[in-house]
């Protein structure tokens, strides 16, 4: 059974596998291994979640990191259970961190989350901040795509979701990246 037949309603009518669980994991393996190179010198390392999909990436890039990490998060959104941004919502900022900062979120689409956590930080007085993330959406619209200090994956400019990545807050879990039609799927086609 489908999980389009077993879940109606909440699962995305449409929706295809983008990037299979082993492409993703050998994807964080490289990503982790490239962050742990950069990292080896610094002595004090925060690995802080952008909440909530910065968790899956954040987990999955610690379990691989072979250094000691501090782990906080920030929940900053633009999105609230919708599937388009809004302003800027701070939900949790942590305590004053100090050396470096490794941000980790799920997804690069505008960028503008993450340039906003990444600026407070070093307004605040964090020393340094390198950015992560799973995936960079592959568009021209927000920063340059080369904003971000690493990502693992490219994806198509389409609607994402898994591996943090959610479809109405569902399928965070999703250890595989699922997209959207192209083009939505109209009311009478849905099954």
């Amino acid at each position: 059974m489908s999980r389009a037949e077993q879940w109606p309603g909440q699962w995305p009518a449409g929706a295809t596998r983008i990037v299979s669980s082993a492409d993703v994991a050998l994807a964080l393996d490289g990503q982790a291994a490239r962050l742990t190179d950069r990292l080896r010198d610094r002595e004090r390392v925060t690995l802080l979640t952008l909440m909530n999909g910065g968790m899956y990436p954040a987990v999955e890039l610690a379990r691989r990191m072979q250094r000691p990490l501090l782990m906080d998060y920030v929940h900053a959104t633009r999105y609230r259970g919708r599937t388009s941004a809004g302003d800027l919502h701070w939900v949790r900022w942590p305590e004053r961190l100090t050396g470096t900062v490794l941000l980790v979120d799920d997804i690069f689409d505008e960028g503008y989350t993450l340039q906003a956590v990444r600026d407070k930080l070093l307004q605040e007085g964090t020393e340094d901040v390198l950015t992560a993330v799973l995936t960079v959406k592959d568009h021209a619209r927000g920063l340059a795509r080369d904003w971000v200090d690493d990502a693992a994956l490219s994806v198509p400019d389409r609607y994402v979701f898994g591996c943090g990545m959610d479809w109405h807050g569902y399928w965070r879990q999703l250890d595989e990246i699922w997209a959207l039609p192209a083009e939505p799927v109209p009311p009478e086609e849905r099954r």
